[in-house]
C-alpha cells in the first residue's frame, strides 16, 4: 500500500533499536499499551514520512484514534505504532517481543507483512498499460483478482485485528488526500472503493464503510461527486428544515399516543445515492431517501404500531414498502422500509425498528456481504458461496470478541475456519488460493494443467525449496519447468507429501492413465499393422477396417486389440473374401457399430454374483433367447457373447478361468426392450436391391438402425443392424429376404 514505506533495516543494534525499548522499560507498569508503543516507536518514526507524504507518527496516531472509535481495544491501538517501527528494526521479533510480549510482536508483524503482499499485487495490476486494463478478459481477471485480495484479507493472518488495522489505515490515507488536496496514487483509492470498503461492509464496520466509499467515490469521478453534492446542495436548508419539523411532529405524535419512540434523521451518502441511481436507472429526483427518518421503539408491537401511526397520516408509496421484521434478510436484519409523502408531496423514507434491532444492524452483524455486493437487488453482480458466507458468519460474531482476542493466543473457531486454506502469490502478483498445507506442485496444477505436468522444482520468497515443501500464506512461489514431460508416480504417494490438493491429484492420475491408454493402443496398432503387412493388404485404411468390423474408430479397434479381448483372426476372415459355400457360411460380413447398445438392464444374471456390470459384445451381439456366456475383461466388466462366437472361443483357449456363466432373466420380456443383431445378405447386384430388402424389415416392424453394403465383381455383400425384441423372430424375416429376385443367401452373423 502507498500508505506505508519500507527501508532497509538499519544494521546492527545501533542506538535506534534499543532506544525505544529503554523508553519503552521506563514507563510505569501501570502504563497501558498505547502509551508505550507510542513512547516505543517516537524516536523511530520522528521525521520520518510515507511514500504519500504523510508523517508516519501522524499517521499511526490517527489509526489508533480510529480504532478507537470503533470499540478497538488498547492493544489494537498500540499495533498502529509497531506495525510502522517494524520496518525500522534490526530484529524486529525479537525486540518488539522483549518490550511488549509476543503476541503484539506476531500481530505487528503479520501485518507489516499483509501490507507488502498488498502493495505488491496493486502495484502488478497497475504495471499494465491502459490498453490491457479495459480489454474485457483483463476486467474479469480483474474481478477475480479483487475478490481473491477480499478473502485473502481475511485468511491473511491469524486474527482479524490485521485486517481492522489495514482498514483504519487505508481510511486514514484516503481523509489525508482529502485534506491536503494533493493527487492520489493510481490504485489507492480503487481499491479503497473495490476491496477496503466491501471488507467493512462484510465485517459491519459501517463508520469506515460509509466514510471510505464516499472518499474513494470523490477521488475517481470527481465531476459525478460534484454533480450529486450539487444536487444534494440545493435547498439544503429548506429541506433540513423541513426533515426536522418532520421528525419533530412524528417524535411528539408518536410519544402522545403511547409509543415511546426516539426519532432521528439519518445521514445521507453520496455514493450510496450514486450506487442506487446507476443500480436501479433513477433520476435524483426520484431516489426517495434523500430525505430520511430512523424511528426506534422499545418492542416489535410498537413497531408496527408506529408503522400504522405514519401511514394513517402520510400517502404511503405501497411499491416502497418492506417489512424485514417478518421476514428478515438472509443476513439477520430486521426493520420495516416504508417511503411517505408529506403534504407538500415530498418522499422521506422511514426505517422504524427496535434498539436491539438498531444495535445488530448498526454494530455489524447485518452488515453481511451476501446482501450489499451479491444480494437480489445487489449492484456488483458478484455471487457468494454459502460455504464462504458461513465463513463470514462466524467472523461477525469474532469480532464481538476481539478484546478476548487480544490478550489471548487460543485459537477461536473461526480462526480455524480460516486455516483450511491459504493464499499465495505468482512471480507477477497474481492470488492463487490453496488448501492448507499445500505445496509448489500443488500451485503449479493450479495455475495451469501443463505447468504441474513439467514442474521439476521451485523457488519460494526468491529461494529455492524442495517440491514438497507446505506453502504458507503470502509467499511469492515461482516453479522451474522442463520443456516437456510428466509428473512422477512419487507425487502420488500420499507419504512423500509432494500433493495435497484434490485437482493437482486427479490431473497427476489421469495423465498415468493416458499413458497407460496410449501403451495398449500403441501395442494394439502394432498387432493389427503387421497382420495387414502379412496379409499384402498395408493399403487398407485402418478407420475404414475399425467400422467394418463394428469400431467406432480405429483407436477403438487397437484398444481391444490391445486388451486381448478382440481376435486378429476376425480381421483376418474379413480380409479373405469367400470363395466357397462352405466359406461363406463362416465369413464374417461387413457390418456398422450398433446405434444403440442396450445392456438389457434387468434381462440378464450373472450367475452367481449380485450387481456385476454386463455390456453386449460388438462381435456377435447376442439377444434373448440366444444361447449366451460371459466373458470377463479388464476393467469393463462382464462382455456377453453367444455360445457359437468365434472371438469367444479363442479367447477361451487363451483364458479359459475369465469365462463365467450367464444366462437371460425374466425381466427382459416383460420389459419390450430391444437388441441391436447383424444380419448378412449375398446378393446379384442390381437396381432397388437395398430398397426391398429395407421394406422386408420395415412391413415385420423391425427398426434398421444401420446399414453396410459393398459390390465386387457385380456381387453385392450387404449387413443390416436391425432391433429386435427376440431373435427366433428373425428366422422367418430372412426367409422372406431370401426370397426377393437376386438375393442368394440372408442369415444372420
Amino acid at each position: 500500500m502507498k500508505s506505508l514505506s519500507f527501508r532497509t533495516p538499519v544494521p546492527g543494534p545501533g542506538a535506534k533499536a534499543v532506544a525505544p525499548v529503554l523508553a519503552a522499560s521506563r514507563l510505569p507498569e501501570q502504563a497501558d499499551d498505547l502509551a508505550r508503543a507510542r513512547a516505543f516507536a517516537e524516536p523511530l518514526l520522528a521525521g520520518e514520512v510515507l511514500d504519500t507524504g504523510e508523517s508516519i507518527l501522524a499517521h499511526a496516531d490517527a489509526v489508533a484514534d480510529i480504532l478507537k472509535s470503533i470499540g478497538g481495544s488498547a492493544a489494537m491501538q498500540a499495533a498502529s505504532y509497531l506495525v510502522y517501527a517494524c520496518d525500522h528494526l534490526n530484529k524486529p521479533q525479537e525486540v518488539i517481543a522483549k518490550a511488549f510480549g509476543d503476541n503484539h510482536a506476531a500481530l505487528a508483524l503479520e501485518t507489516a507483512k499483509l501490507v507488502r503482499v498488498q502493495r505488491q499485487a496493486r502495484l502488478a495490476w497497475l504495471a499494465r498499460s491502459p490498453t490491457e486494463q479495459e480489454t474485457a478478459a483483463a476486467q474479469q481477471a480483474a474481478a477475480v483478482q479483487t475478490e481473491n485480495v477480499r478473502k485473502m484479507l481475511l485468511a491473511f493472518s491469524r486474527d482479524l485485528r490485521v485486517v481492522m488495522l489495514r482498514l483504519a489505515s487505508r481510511l486514514q490515507t484516503l481523509r489525508y488526500f482529502a485534506a491536503t488536496k494533493l493527487p492520489v496514487p493510481d490504485g489507492v483509492a480503487a481499491e479503497a472503493l473495490q476491496v477496503f470498503a466491501p471488507l467493512a461492509n462484510r465485517l459491519g464496520i459501517w463508520e469506515i464503510k460509509w466514510e471510505m466509499e464516499d472518499l474513494a467515490f470523490r477521488f475517481l469521478e470527481p465531476d459525478t461527486y460534484k454533480q450529486v453534492a450539487r444536487l444534494l446542495d440545493e435547498k439544503r436548508g429548506e429541506r433540513e428544515a423541513n426533515v426536522e419539523r418532520m421528525r419533530f411532529q412524528l417524535e411528539q405524535d408518536l410519544n402522545a399516543h403511547g409509543i415511546s419512540a426516539r426519532v432521528s434523521g439519518r445521514p445521507k451518502h453520496i455514493y450510496s445515492i450514486v450506487k442506487k441511481m446507476r443500480g436501479k436507472s433513477l433520476g435524483f429526483d426520484r431516489v426517495y431517501d434523500v430525505r430520511a427518518l430512523r424511528i426506534l421503539v422499545a418492542s416489535v408491537p410498537e413497531c408496527y404500531g408506529a408503522l400504522s401511526w405514519v401511514h394513517g397520516h402520510f400517502t404511503p408509496i405501497p411499491e416502497e414498502f418492506d417489512d424485514y421484521i417478518a421476514k428478515p434478510k438472509g443476513n439477520g436484519y430486521q426493520s420495516l422500509h416504508t417511503v411517505v409523502r408529506d403534504a407538500a408531496g415530498q418522499p422521506t423514507e422511514i426505517q422504524i425498528r427496535t434498539q436491539q434491532m438498531h444495535d445488530h444492524a448498526e454494530n455489524g452483524v447485518a452488515a453481511h456481504w451476501a446482501y450489499k455486493e451479491a444480494g437480489a437487488k445487489g449492484y456488483a453482480g458478484v455471487s457468494a458461496s454459502g460455504a464462504y458466507d458461513a465463513k463470514i458468519a462466524v467472523l461477525r460474531q469474532l469480532l464481538a470478541w476481539e478484546r478476548d482476542l487480544s490478550t489471548s493466543q487460543a485459537q477461536t473457531p473461526a480462526q480455524a475456519l480460516l486455516d483450511e486454506h491459504i493464499y499465495v502469490l505468482t512471480p507477477d502478483a497474481a492470488i492463487v488460493e490453496l488448501p492448507q498445507g499445500a505445496t509448489a506442485v500443488d500451485f503449479a496444477y493450479t495455475v495451469h494443467t501443463s505447468l504441474g505436468h513439467r514442474c521439476r522444482g521451485a523457488r519460494v520468497d526468491g529461494a529455492m525449496v524442495p517440491l514438497h515443501t507446505p506453502l504458507k500464506n503470502g509467499q511469492t512461489v515461482e516453479v522451474t519447468t522442463s520443456k516437456e514431460g510428466g509428473p512422477s508416480r512419487d507425487w502420488l504417494n500420499p507419504e512423500l507429501g509432494y500433493l495435497v490438493s484434490h485437482r493437482a491429484k486427479t490431473k497427476v492420475r489421469a495423465w498415468f492413465n493416458a499413458l497407460a491408454m496410449d501403451e495398449t493402443v500403441a501395442k494394439g496398432r502394432e498387432a493389427v499393422e503387421k497382420l495387414l503387412q502379412r496379409e499384402g493388404k498395408t493399403a487398407f485404411k485402418l478407420d475404414d477396417l475399425a467400422v467394418q468390423l463394428g469400431f467406432a474408430n480405429a483407436l477403438a479397434l487397437f484398444e481391444d486389440v490391445g486388451k486381448e479381448e478382440f481376435s486378429l483372426r476376425s480381421i483376418e476372415l474379413l480380409l479373405r473374401p469367400p470363395e466357397t459355400a462352405q466359406l461363406e457360411a463362416d465369413a464374417p460380413l461387413l457390418r456398422k457399430p450398433r446405434a444403440d447398445s442396450h445392456s438389457g438392464k434387468g434381462g440378464l444374471l450373472v450367475v452367481g454374483v449380485d450387481s456385476l456390470m454386463t455390456q453386449m459384445a460388438k462381435c456377435c451381439k447376442p439377444a434373448p433367447p440366444d444361447a449366451i456366456c460371459g466373458f470377463v475383461t479388464r476393467g469393463r466388466g462382464v462382455s456377453v457373447h453367444r455360445t457359437d462366437c468365434t472371438n469367444l472361443r479363442e479367447m477361451v483357449a487363451r483364458n479359459g478361468e475369465r469365462l463365467i456363466e450367464v444366462e437371460w432373466g425374466v425381466a427382459h420380456l416383460a420389459s419390450g426392450s430391444v437388441y441391436p443383431v447383424d444380419v448378412a445378405v449375398q446378393a446379384q447386384d442390381r437396381q432397388g436391391l437395398l430398397r426391398d430388402i429395407s421394406e422386408v424389415f420395415t412391413k415385420e416392424k423391425m427398426n434398421v438402425t444401420g446399414v453396410q453394403t459393398q459390390s465386387i465383381k457385380g456381387v453385392a455383400w450387404m449387413t443390416f443392424t436391425v432391433e429386435v425384441a427376440d431373435s427366433s423372430r428373425l428366422h422367418k424375416v430372412l426367409g422372406l429376404v431370401g426370397e426377393l429376385p437376386g438375393v442368394r443367401w440372408a442369415r444372420r452373423k
